[in-house]
């Protein structure tokens, strides 16, 4: 995991002082909706209370006349088909306006494109296909926004099409019976963040017409649209908690047959359900029928009413995770062996690893586990033959589709937003990209933005009880808009580190002011943990009331570790100070000053390194073992002159480095060191992008 940047909300105790007297809330209550803006009685009356908050679906621009159309065509019995999209907010918004249409009478079909071959959205083929099955009338959801030439392919043949979707339009629409999105410029609805399938929902609300009864229709649909709308990660603020509570209540009593396998397979049946555990859980699994295989297949299994159906489909479905899952483990490793192989990857600012033949379907989620893991943003690109398609992930702060678009020129495709793209090019030119997306990341001047991790509040050991979630309980679903509340537990002092799970997870003890809490990190063995007992650590932790032999017990999970003593901000600044030696930036002489170590600093990392009989760990708890190096850049500097003269071994990767004494007698000058030449000569010349890292 990369190095974070911490923040801590710091709220108002005025504030909080008139939320827990005026409005009778519990402090950490009023301290979370602080740091959430919510802070007078109209906003919490309707964060907590979102069920009563449903506006009128004809707020949203052309709806009536999408309602008007799809009427029409179920009166006159006109064919329909509902075109929807491959990931689990499509599939979802498909199954629910199928279902729903098809009690009404209508003649309907459904439509999801294959993500292979078709890709997203309208495409003319498709709607070929469509034609020659005497469709009348298409409907879109979650996807249609951007179909321009489609839809007025479809208008040729004589077909109408109605447009229901959620994302960005561009400033031209298309020509379609009725364009409804959230988004429009001239659209005034209240409410705008939905999903596509929240949409979808509004859009059954005007169906309905005066006589429509929200409760009921979510009594029918909430399970569907909680699913979409959480794995479309949207706010779940406002209408969307709406959705998302109605169906977290329904979802374990859901009548729906695959569904209700599906969650049996996937290991939720009869759980307490949050929104955290339906996007690991059900969302992969609906998600999985896109990226392996066909996608229809998700919507037949939520529609299904045969059991044996329901049963052979879910089980498809998860087996079909399971594979996406193996495959996607291959591919990260063919990935991280790649950097392995080619180091000086890792030193730019936007990291590009292509490979060939990799699985369209998952570069997407591998790409979000490279930016999480060295805090950058980041674009996996698979070739085959003369073609080849990227999916990309950022960090806040830098948008990632700007950058893409800068490079349109390289490209024959590409779409996103800032925090993701897509996009596709000819693979001889994936090399003149990589250096054009880090040329515009250059331009934007230093530094580049870095993971921010947001403590919601700071809490003592002695002040920890069970009624700290019992509380936050309130404040759920937790997501996008309304995280699950992190806190931070600082200078506290590690008493004792032991492996459990069969060595594969560890429960931690820290002590401050003479109490003893115990924690537990999931999915670190004892030789991947950093820290030594005595270590003075802030932790970053989340909390849980769990049953134990009929009792609440509190549980503390942590998310994340650093030493007290460390000034991030420093740290962070002096990788990146180092980061441009390795790609021949030029150098100020403050920099080049802070990055050149001097003697005591050289003896200083060495005799670290011998009295620890090696050291294997992040580079900042080495810096806080050293008394003499004044900073960050310092000690890598440092490290990689001594292992020019062979004194050390040296293993660098990402946030890890591994270093060993190898003894010698004869006697070096250090100061005469290529590496340290080179940083002179970058004071005066900078040599510019790509600088290989073994030429520095």
């Amino acid at each position: 995991m990369s190095l974070k940047k911490w923040e801590v909300f710091q709220s108002d105790p005025a504030v909080t002082k008139q939320m827990t007297q005026e409005m009778n809330l519990p402090e950490i209550l009023a301290v979370l909706l602080q740091e959430r803006g919510i802070v007078d009685i109209v906003q919490i009356e309707k964060f907590f209370h979102s069920d009563e908050n449903l506006s009128n679906p004809f707020l949203l621009k052309d709806m009536k006349k999408a309602a008007d159309r799809i009427i029409r065509a179920i009166e006159e019995f006109e064919k329909i088909a509902v075109y929807g999209d491959y990931d689990a907010d499509g599939v979802t918004a498909t199954a629910m306006l199928y279902s729903y249409l098809e009690s009404c009478g209508a003649n309907v079909i459904f439509y999801i494109p294959e993500r292979e071959g078709e890709g997203y959205g309208l495409n003319c083929n498709a709607i070929d296909t469509l034609h020659a099955q005497e469709i009348n009338l298409i409907v879109t959801v979650d996807n249609g926004i951007s179909s321009i030439a489609e839809v007025a392919h479809a208008k040729e043949l004589g077909m109408d099409v109605v447009v229901t979707d959620h994302h960005r339009p561009r400033a031209e629409l298309p020509d379609a019976c009725a364009v409804v999105d959230p988004y429009r410029e001239d659209c005034d609805c209240p409410y705008k963040d939905y999903s596509g399938v929240g949409v979808a929902f509004k859009l059954i609300m005007a169906l309905e017409g005066e006589d429509c009864s929200p409760d009921a229709l979510l009594d029918n649909y909430a399970d569907l649209v909680a699913i979409g709308t959480i794995g479309d990660v949207v706010p779940l603020t406002g209408e969307n908690r709406c959705f998302v509570k109605a169906g977290l209540k329904m979802l374990p009593q859901t009548d729906r047959l695959g569904l209700k396998a599906l969650m049996e397979l996937a290991g939720v049946e009869g759980r307490r359900l949050t929104a955290g555990n339906v996007a690991f859980t059900l969302v992969p699994r609906i998600n999985a029928t896109g990226r392996i295989g066909s996608p229809e297949r998700a919507v037949r299994l939520l529609v299904s009413e045969y059991p044996d159906e329901a049963c052979a489909l879910s089980t498809e479905i998860n087996d079909d995770n399971e594979y996406r899952r193996q495959i996607e483990k291959e591919i990260y490793e063919k990935v991280m062996q790649k950097l392995h192989d080619e180091p000086e990857r890792l030193y730019d600012r936007v990291l590009v690893i292509e490979g060939e033949g990799w699985h369209h379907g998952v570069i997407g989620i591998i790409s979000s586990r490279i930016t999480e893991q060295f805090g950058k943003p980041s674009i996996i690109i698979s070739y085959s033959g003369e073609e080849a398609k990227g999916s990309g992930r950022s960090v806040e702060g830098f948008s990632l589709f700007q950058a893409v678009n800068t490079c349109n020129d390289l490209l024959l495709r590409y779409g996103g937003h800032p925090m993701a793209a897509g996009l596709s090019l000819l693979t001889a030119n994936i090399p003149a990209f990589r250096k054009a997306i880090n040329d515009y990341a250059a331009s934007l001047g230093d530094p580049m933005p870095v993971p921010v991790l947001k403590i919601d509040c700071l809490l003592n050991p002695r002040d920890l009880s069970v009624d700290i979630p019992n509380q936050i309980h309130a404040m759920e679903p937790f997501g996008m808009g309304n995280p699950s509340p992190l806190f931070g537990l600082y200078h506290v002092t590690l008493a004792d580190i032991t492996p459990v799970g069969g060595g594969k997870h560890l429960r931690i003890s820290v002590m401050k002011d003479g109490y003893m809490i115990r924690c537990m990190k999931f999915n670190t063995t004892l030789e991947e943990f950093r820290y030594h007992v005595g270590d003075v650590l802030d932790l970053a932790v989340t909390l849980d009331a769990r049953e134990y032999n009929g009792k609440n017990t509190l549980s503390i999970y942590i998310r994340d570790i650093k030493l007290s003593s460390m000034d991030v901000d420093a740290v962070l600044s002096d990788i990146a100070l180092y980061e441009k030696t390795k790609r021949g930036e030029t150098l100020s002489q403050m920099e080049l000053e802070r990055l050149f170590p001097n003697r005591g600093a050289f003896a200083d990392v060495y005799r670290v390194i011998r009295n620890l009989n090696g050291f294997s760990g992040s580079p900042e708890i080495l810096l806080s073992r050293t008394k003499d190096v004044g900073n960050m850049a310092m000690l890598l500097t440092a490290l990689d002159v001594l292992a020019e003269y062979r004194l050390i071994t040296l293993e660098k990767f990402g946030d890890w480095l591994k270093a060993e004494i190898v003894h010698t007698t004869h006697k070096v000058d250090l100061f005469g060191s290529k590496i340290l030449k080179k940083l002179k000569l970058l004071e005066k010349v900078g040599e510019g992008y790509g600088m290989a890292a073994e030429n520095i």
